[in-house]
């Protein structure tokens, strides 16, 4: 039986469970005639659309009722009759925190959850500065898979944990994951948005006794206190789970999400009723701006955007990022293309931006707020990217950094010229012109990488071993030219962000379906040993992430590319901090053969140790590596702008790091 006890304008969205008991209930269809709550409370079955379940409304187009028998884990959904015209039937709560599986998706019910219950650990953790980021992106279904054909979860992501501190990256960027309309799934087809992946959640309560011994293990090493298996049993603690374990270990998450579009409203091929696709069930007259949520603006894949000149609907929208800061402690957002997102909504789109960047750095202020935005996309309307990352109160949308894919089409394309030979022109000017984002204020303001899921997923472009070397991708020329590419990638500016799989020499596009086996990561061949060349490339990845922590200059904005020779393939840039100099010196060939006697100018005189050097890593450790004996001294006059010059060996294919003795 529904009353308004408990009820008041300040009742959250969706299911809330009360402290005295029993559960709010509120969901918004304004123009509904009428929303009725069924479910199975307490065991006891409440089913119909009767006045004993009627929701009331307010003036806004709210519904709200309590439930005083409510509790933890029962099922409900809402039944909504429309206006006159309209049609009436079962909604999902578009705000509901788990999905059941009591009837196939998308037809299920919702599950009532706690929004507190989880014992976190991670009162210690502090988000890394944006300065001291590497951003490694994963796909949850296909990263950590131990069941063949099946999906990978939240906890078997737990597992690799140790993993992600050994390769030395310290923040994770999972591809969406919220409940999608299809399975297997990339993720950019969301259709509840607060709610976890079903095929992410393990539900196997033999499965759990074992993952539970996983987490206590990782809980134990840093003296923390244990979990019951009580505490991971719902798709929402195993989220938590796993975001708590990475701060434990120092490693921040931030969740990729999508608000420029939902998903197409179809389950294999059928509409989705059920969804939040015309929630008040007006009529469908085929115009799309009748429905509740969005507008007749198609991104182009199958998925409408978001309505966000209405007010409620950019609530709706805010509320979800609120939720995963609130309840999942998530350090950052990927957001995805929030060029589409402005396009299709223009002003309304980006007062959105302004609105949501504001609200969630009050909520917390050092979250990372990471826009993908492409100038080409946003049609007349006069935003440049550099506008995207300015504050709101200069004009800007207030991100703080934005994908940018200078550099890595810049040494994707080096890399690719490089396997047509010796004698093929390979554009160094270009790599060089990359190493810092123009435009930007700090080189931090941009994300780079070589490799993300957008372009070496099936069907797209290639992994860098194969760009290096498609006829053999485990050959010296694919091996070394792979080390070239992440060596720029790692010593350049910026936020660096990994691929998953890009770090142990992976060559096979990826998938997001855990039953294309060819295609997903060959963690067998690096785990097992059969790959030595995987595990000579992780080494390699380990190490010179290393670098980058043990060198701050490495990790700042100033870069000083004074070395660029097309014909020799050969670059070599400065990297410094202001006031403190602590230089580093990078030179890096794209040579066949290696270069000995080569002069560079460096930034002062004296001499320099040589602390990196990507030949070590071929055939680990690499009885013939072409290097310079440990370091050189600079007694050259000056060079390339510079103070001092050396002569110095640059190993094929390869690169070689110096900073001051």
């Amino acid at each position: 039986m529904i009353s308004q006890t408990n009820i008041s304008t300040a009742t959250p969205m969706g299911a809330t469970l009360v402290a005295g008991g029993g559960s709010t209930f509120r969901t918004w269809a304004p123009r509904a005639s009428a929303v009725y709550l069924n479910g199975t409370f307490g065991g006891a079955q409440q089913v119909g659309q009767i006045d004993a379940l009627l929701m009331a409304k307010d003036a806004n187009g709210y519904w709200t009722g309590f439930v005083a028998e409510a509790q933890e884990g029962d099922l409900y959904h809402f039944f909504v009759t429309g206006p006159a015209g309209g049609t009436s039937g079962f909604k999902r709560d578009p705000y509901a925190r788990q999905l059941a599986t009591d009837a196939p998706f998308p037809t299920g019910s919702c599950i009532i959850r706690s929004g507190a219950a989880y014992p976190w650990h991670d009162a210690a953790f502090v988000t890394p500065d944006f300065t001291n980021m590497i951003i490694y992106q994963l796909h949850i279904g296909t990263y950590a898979i131990t069941k063949a054909n099946t999906a990978s979860t939240y906890l078997d992501i737990i597992g690799k944990i140790p993993y992600f501190a050994a390769l030395g990256i310290n923040v994770i960027q999972p591809l969406p994951v919220d409940e999608t309309e299809t399975d297997p799934s990339m993720g950019y087809n969301g259709a509840d948005l607060f709610s976890p992946d079903f095929p992410y959640v393990v539900s196997d309560p033999g499965a759990l006794g074992q993952y539970l011994t996983t987490i206590n293990g990782l809980l134990a090493a840093k003296s923390l206190s244990p979990l019951a298996l009580n505490d991971i049993v719902s798709g929402p603690a195993q989220l938590k789970a796993m975001v708590d374990l990475c701060h434990v270990y120092g490693i921040a998450v931030a969740f990729d999400v999508v608000y420029n579009h939902a998903g197409g409203f179809s389950v294999n091929n059928q509409f989705d009723d059920q969804c939040i696709y015309y929630f008040d069930r007006v009529p469908d007259v085929g115009n799309n701006n009748d429905s509740l949520y969005f507008t007749d603006q198609d991104r182009g894949t199958g998925g409408l955007s978001f309505a966000l000149w209405n007010n409620d609907v950019r609530q709706f929208v805010i509320n979800n990022a609120l939720y995963y800061i609130g309840e999942f402690h998530v350090d950052g957002f990927r957001y995805d293309e929030i060029s589409d997102l402005i396009s299709m909504n223009c002003d309304s789109g980006w007062s959105f931006c302004c609105d949501l960047t504001g609200t969630l750095r009050f909520v917390k202020p050092r979250l990372l707020q990471n826009a993908e935005f492409w100038p080409g996309e946003v049609g007349n309307y006069p935003k440049s990217t550099q506008s995207i990352v300015t504050s709101v109160a200069n004009g800007g949308a207030g991100f703080d950094v934005v994908q940018h894919d200078g550099l890595r089409s810049a040494v994707r394309g080096a890399v690719l010229s490089s396997s047509f030979g010796q004698q093929a022109a390979i554009d160094f000017d270009s790599i060089a012109g990359a190493l810092y984002p123009n435009g930007f204020a700090h080189a931090w303001q941009t994300v780079p990488c070589v490799e993300n899921h957008d372009i070496v997923k099936v069907g797209t472009d290639q992994r860098i071993p194969f760009l290096a070397d498609s006829a053999d991708r485990r050959s010296w020329y694919a091996r070394s030219r792979s080390r070239f590419a992440t060596g720029i990638l790692l010593t350049a500016p910026g936020i660096p962000q990994i691929f998953m799989g890009q770090e142990f020499l992976e060559d096979q596009q990826w998938t997001w379906d855990p039953t294309m086996a060819s295609n997903l990561l060959d963690w067998a061949g690096l785990n097992n040993g059969t790959d030595i060349a995987m595990v000579n490339h992780l080494r390699f990845t380990q190490d010179l992430i290393r670098l980058r922590w043990n060198y701050p200059a490495l990790r700042g904005d100033n870069v000083n590319p004074f070395h660029v020779q097309n014909q020799n393939r050969v670059i070599a840039f400065q990297r410094w901090l202001d006031g403190a100099g602590q230089d580093i010196v990078v030179v890096a060939t794209l040579s066949d053969t290696t270069w000995y006697n080569y002069s560079v100018g460096f930034p002062g005189p004296g001499a320099w140790a040589e602390v990196f050097n990507s030949d070590v890593y071929d055939n680990f450790v690499n009885p013939v590596v072409a290097g310079n004996g440990g370091g050189i001294t600079a007694s050259g006059p000056p060079m390339h702008g510079l103070a001092a010059s050396a002569s110095i060996v640059i190993p094929a294919n390869g690169f070689v790091v110096f900073a001051r003795s």
